[in-house]
């Protein structure tokens, strides 16, 4: 471990962040080109985001707020300003996550850094170079130190007054921070280090475990971060065709967890799922189509097998429901799934909801804080900038708030959604901004209609 003393934020900074917080159309940027120009290319969009000093702002609209810039190397900057400004004693971080943008996995796994009781906030590097934008934000922040908050004994034994957990090389300038690393010899081993710092961080080990495949397609992997941040539960990786030595020796440390697996059997395929079962309670997590009258969107289904693409899923109300195996589908299970007190389970109006693009992958575990503070939402998915997937569409509609139009129930009694937009236009345009702020939007409904 090196010991570091804290870098303190210049005034011009402090200036720039003040600006950042006005919820308008920022015009500024930190020498970045205005988005005015992609309009042609993501639907009409204008300048949607200030990328300055801060890396924050965005097109703010009744329902959403935008917060990001052109790179997820932005985007988690401006996530961590959003949910740790560093402006009051309490809105520091006592630990903030720096994670290489080229290692996808090790991102994915320290997502769980930002569920309590930690909620450390994740900023990028790009390989050794810690870019401008993350190393303002980082200063802006100021983390304190783990010690400074009266962590545990247990936990300021093993990161005492560490204000940076590094996983990857050597990305945090010098003579800056007190650094703990996390540099096992591959993403495997590197995701089984970072279980142990959040089973320290929890005082016990977790009674769920989530897990994706590492080689798998990175979109179907992205909910996990949201739901690791939302659950406390540590993400490990298998592969397409077996469980890794450190996954295996990790899993059977933990007492039989219960093991969730996310996304078809594309990704993960049933022999996988059946080895984890060795070790707890393995289901996967699924994603279905919705058929007319359906009310469910998921299911766990244990190792012992999995349905046919015609077989009825448990949970739905139409037997017609198919297995569905989209990114945009399986980012819909997750969010509306729920076993005892593991799981999002979205299913009604009155949540906090999170947007990106599913060809970012690594906006998810830079989005990962929303989903552990403040509205506390899962992530959803698009499929391009331009346009709401019509599944998606679908499901926002069910959990839209709405009131009766009878005089003695007003909107002001009702519940709300709110839902914040990683990236810029190129991730997700303004017009389709605009169509999730009114799927998102409180609406009247006809007292003598039933209530959607």
């Amino acid at each position: 471990m090196r010991a570091r003393p804290l870098r303190r934020p210049s005034f011009a900074l402090l200036l720039a962040l003040l600006s950042t917080l006005t919820p308008a159309l920022a015009l500024g940027g930190c020498g970045k080109t205005p988005l005015g120009s992609a309009s042609s290319s993501a639907g009409g969009a204008q300048a949607l985001a200030s990328v300055g000093p801060a890396g924050a702002g965005g097109l703010v609209t009744k329902n959403t707020v935008r917060l990001g810039g052109a790179d997820p190397v932005t985007d988690a900057a401006a996530v961590a300003r959003a949910v740790r400004p560093g402006l009051t004693a309490v809105t520091r971080p006592p630990i903030v996550t720096v994670v290489d943008a080229h290692g996808w996995a090790d991102a994915l796994a320290a997502s769980v850094l930002s569920s309590s009781p930690l909620r450390a906030p994740l900023l990028y590097s790009e390989g050794p170079t810690l870019p401008a934008v993350s190393a303002e934000a980082l200063a802006a922040m100021r983390p304190t130190g783990l010690s400074a908050t009266g962590g545990g004994a247990s936990a300021a034994g093993a990161l005492g007054d560490t204000q940076i957990i590094e996983v990857g090389p050597d990305l945090v300038p010098a003579g800056s921070y007190r650094v703990y690393p996390v540099r096992a010899g591959d993403p495997f081993k590197r995701a089984v280090e970072i279980e142990g710092l959040n089973t320290i961080m929890h005082g016990g080990p977790p009674h769920a475990v989530i897990v994706v495949a590492a080689d798998g397609p990175p979109a179907l992997a992205m909910p996990a971060a949201g739901l690791a941040a939302q659950t406390g539960a540590p993400i490990l990786f298998v592969t397409a065709v077996g469980v890794p030595a450190p996954t295996r020796e990790a899993l059977a440390q933990l007492r039989e967890p219960e093991i969730y697996v996310l996304g078809p059997s594309t990704a993960v395929s049933d022999a996988v799922l059946a080895r984890l079962a060795r070790y707890g309670t393995a289901k996967r997590i699924l994603a279905t189509t919705k058929t007319p009258g359906a009310r469910a969107y998921a299911s766990a289904l244990p190792s012992a097998g999995a349905p046919s693409a015609s077989s009825s899923v448990a949970g739905a109300t139409d037997a017609t429901a198919t297995i569905a195996q989209s990114p945009v589908e399986n980012a819909i299970a997750t969010a509306t799934f729920a076993e005892e007190s593991f799981g999002w389970g979205v299913r009604e109006p009155g949540h906090g909801l999170v947007f990106a693009s599913a060809t970012q992958p690594l906006d998810a575990p830079a989005a990962a804080p929303l989903s552990a503070s403040g509205d506390y939402g899962p992530l959803l998915l698009l499929e391009g900038p331009t346009q709401v997937p019509a599944a998606l569409g679908e499901y926002l509609r069910d959990i839209q708030p709405a009131y009766s139009d009878a005089a003695a129930y007003r909107p002001v009694h009702g519940s709300y959604n709110h839902g914040f937009l990683i990236g810029d236009a190129h991730a997700i345009s303004a017009t389709a901004q605009a169509e999730l702020d009114t799927m998102l939007e409180i609406s009247p409904v006809s007292s003598s209609s039933p209530s959607p």
